[in-house]
């Protein structure tokens, strides 16, 4: 039920300044003519081959690069920047985060959400009881796990269908049926 781009400091974390979604972090330079390895921070890796400009982070506002190139060696992602020259350019990048636009962001499927979008989504029951605040996406081996945080109490909601009855992105609110005892509502 999630995709990948945007977590940040952590996955799960919201979009970057608002505007910009994070889908990768530079981790070290790679080769001597500036260019810089990526660790993806989204489910399909492939999309960075796409970048033709990014906005990297800090600053927080993003300061906007040309993507001259991107290739792979293995699942691992090489960009090349504008104005990233040399190893001393590359190795002032490191530990930026590589952002896009809200906006360029592809559409999902239905039922699959971003994890920057849900954080931050009230969840109640049908009836409309409050049941907290989504706080964080974990990922299970079979299903994702939605952090919620209800005062000063936090609890795993397991993002299933039998579950999550409804997300409704524009409204920020996931409707829940929990199972019983998941959640003390007196609590």
């Amino acid at each position: 039920m999630r995709e990948g781009a945007g977590p940040v400091p952590a996955a799960g974390a919201p979009a970057v300044a608002g505007a910009l979604v994070a889908v990768g972090r530079i981790v070290r330079s790679q080769g001597r003519r500036g260019e810089v390895r990526v660790e993806p921070l989204t489910d399909t890796p492939e999309r960075l081959a796409h970048l033709r400009e990014c906005w990297l982070v800090p600053p927080a506002a993003g300061e906007r690069y040309d993507v001259e190139a991107v290739w792979f060696q293995g699942r691992v992602p090489v960009v090349k920047l504008a104005g990233s020259a040399s190893m001393t350019d590359a190795q002032a990048l490191v530990g930026r985060l590589v952002t896009i636009p809200r906006a360029a962001v592809r559409p999902l499927p239905p039922d699959r959400y971003y994890v920057f979008d849900l954080v931050g989504c009230a969840v109640e029951t049908p009836e409309g009881e409050s049941l907290g605040t989504i706080t964080e996406v974990l990922e299970g081996p079979e299903h994702d796990y939605w952090t919620v945080q209800r005062g000063d109490r936090a609890w795993s909601l397991p993002a299933v269908a039998a579950i999550v009855e409804r997300v409704d992105l524009s409204a920020r609110r996931v409707v829940a049926r929990p199972p019983e005892g998941l959640v003390e509502l007196d609590a």
